[in-house]
């Protein structure tokens, strides 16, 4: 070992990193996890939204008229399936990602319906931050699909009013009028800024972002006539043209935003055109049961999935 002669000490301790310098290099390894910390604290969540909304008023819905026509087992099926499919199509087109992303989308989705609006979107960028070698900065595209979602679902939205409007005009009550021409003042103001401002908002080029949007307007549709489907196969006596319209209002209904009540409100217009208030309420809680318990299904999938992965490590 080397002395230093002049304040002889070795010259290894002169080496030696300051401790200073060395305090801060947990914060390298919690800057390196934190995708994987978000997505814990969004799993977390899902299951306590999950629990909560389960063991409400889910559980009840569970038991009320169940369907016996398995035709509405398999569109309720696709139409569970359809939004995680969508985005695994768009993201597999910009990110071209592997298959496990697909389960990423359905815990995206799960993560929207139980916790809070885009705490999936939250959860998947989390998951593809992780993953750098899939794409490097995956903010700009996240952020790009789900502000062209918004705008899918507004656009359609004012689309269906633009139809509707006039038929069911009559049919509500008018201080609920107020708060629907309120609703559309509140689509058309926060969904013109993006139009405005696209080329500072938007980090995609402009055909992949048309494309985006088709795909989003054809995920709403279909989202639409699987709905319709589903409830046409559980009560037949209503025509599947019915069924359409009622599911375009039930859009409606779920896109304005100054609407109170909304589900009450949905329950009661379907119920003036169909009657069978008791199994039309029965059924649309059943639904909505139903749905929480395939996201509680799946949750505990990915669960045992996840487990029997560390066990093979």
């Amino acid at each position: 070992m080397q002395i230093d002669h002049i304040n002889q000490r070795p010259v290894v301790e002169i080496l030696q990193p300051a401790p200073e310098l060395a305090g801060l290099e947990p914060l390298k390894t919690i800057r390196s996890r934190w995708p994987a910390i978000i997505g814990a604290i969004v799993t977390i969540a899902m299951l306590v939204g999950l629990g909560r909304d389960l063991f409400g008023a889910g559980l009840a819905g569970l038991g009320r008229a169940v369907p016996r026509n398995p035709a509405f087992y398999v569109a309720f099926a696709a139409l569970y399936i359809t939004p995680p499919l969508v985005d695994y199509v768009i993201f597999r087109r910009l990110w071209n990602i592997p298959l496990a992303g697909f389960v990423a989308l359905i815990k995206k989705r799960i993560a929207n319906d139980v916790v809070m609006g885009y705490s999936g979107e939250t959860y998947f960028y989390a998951w593809a931050r992780a993953r750098a070698h899939l794409v490097a900065a995956p903010f700009g595209a996240v952020k790009d699909v789900s502000i062209l979602s918004a705008i899918a679902g507004n656009t359609i939205t004012l689309a269906m009013i633009a139809i509707a409007l006039p038929v069911v005009r009559g049919l509500i009550p008018a201080e609920m009028m107020r708060y629907v021409y309120g609703s559309l003042l509140v689509i058309v103001a926060t969904s013109l800024p993006f139009f405005v401002f696209s080329k500072r908002v938007f980090s995609l080029a402009r055909e992949t972002l048309w494309w985006v949007f088709s795909m989003q307007c054809l995920r709403i549709v279909a989202g639409a006539l699987l709905l319709a489907l589903a409830w046409h196969f559980a009560l037949p006596g209503v025509s599947i043209g019915l069924w359409m319209f009622l599911t375009a209002g039930r859009l409606l209904f779920s896109r304005l935003p100054m609407l109170p009540n909304k589900d009450l409100l949905f329950a009661n217009f379907a119920i003036l055109f169909i009657g069978q208030d008791q199994a039309l309420s029965g059924l649309i809680a059943f639904t909505a049961a139903a749905v929480l318990l395939v996201h509680a299904a799946f949750i505990v999938a990915f669960g045992l999935q996840g487990l029997l992965i560390r066990d093979k490590k």
